[in-house]
């Protein structure tokens, strides 16, 4: 159920894998997305199930319907259940014991704090949103609610010997984000979307953090089948990146 799980002073990081749910095939076993066509009770067992994992209610574990963009929203409470989850790709809060999570399939999860300042945040860092600003765009906000010192952890994402893409796309991304330029295993145009995200992560200020893997060496979704990956099997789960502060 849990790849990694890390904790900073007041700060604590998790990543998710697909074991450990109640999922059937495709989406198994620990899907946590209610948009890719899974049964809905088992999502909401899923996600009740992780939040009893990691010591927190249900209620307090808030997630985004992400577009591919670089909008972030500042989150103070519990999401309410009869309202969509705001459509951003980022989000921020400053309230202890309220959990925040990006869900991925081969883009790259953002986690984000600065304990001492009693700042937390995710990011959802796909191909768009890494050229679009979003690393940039969340940890400008972080800096204008007081964070001074962030740390961070990039998770489990596709690689760029996974990750080809037209010449043409290439160009244009590497462009705007030049650490993004790759050449697949098979020597064909690729873009690294996790170097690119590490890259705008450290020139904003963030101390990445090793977990199970290193900040530039981390699992690719594509070639490790305990996480799920939208490239490699198309119909398939979400799993999750989330962080928190201690309560």
């Amino acid at each position: 159920m849990i790849a990694h799980f890390s904790t900073h002073g007041a700060a604590s990081f998790a990543f998710t894998d697909r074991t450990g749910g109640s999922s059937a095939a495709p989406f198994d076993q620990l899907n946590l997305a209610r948009h890719v066509g899974d049964d809905p009770a088992a999502v909401e067992k899923n996600r009740s199930a992780l939040a009893a994992h990691l010591g927190l209610r249900t209620e307090n574990v808030v997630y985004m319907n992400q577009v591919h963009g670089a909008d972030v929203a500042v989150i103070d409470g519990p999401w309410p259940t009869d309202v969509p989850p705001p459509e951003v790709d980022a989000m921020v809060t400053t309230r202890p014991g309220l959990a925040l999570a990006v869900l991925v399939a081969d883009c790259v999860p953002v986690l984000l704090a600065d304990p001492a300042a009693g700042v937390a945040a995710v990011a959802h860092a796909g191909r768009p949103g890494m050229a679009a600003g979003v690393v940039a765009a969340v940890t400008d906000t972080m800096y204008r609610l007081g964070a001074q010192q962030l740390v961070g952890h990039v998770g489990p994402a596709v690689c760029g010997g996974c990750y080809e893409v037209p010449e043409s796309l290439r160009a244009e991304v590497a462009e705007a984000v030049p650490s993004s330029w790759a050449t697949t295993r098979w020597g064909t145009a690729a873009l690294d979307v996790p170097a690119g995200v590490t890259a705008q992560l450290r020139d904003a200020g963030v101390r990445l953090e090793e977990g199970p893997w290193k900040p530039d060496v981390r699992p690719c979704t594509v070639e490790h089948e305990e996480f799920f990956s939208y490239r490699r099997d198309r119909i398939t789960g979400r799993f999750a990146g989330i962080t928190w502060l201690a309560a």
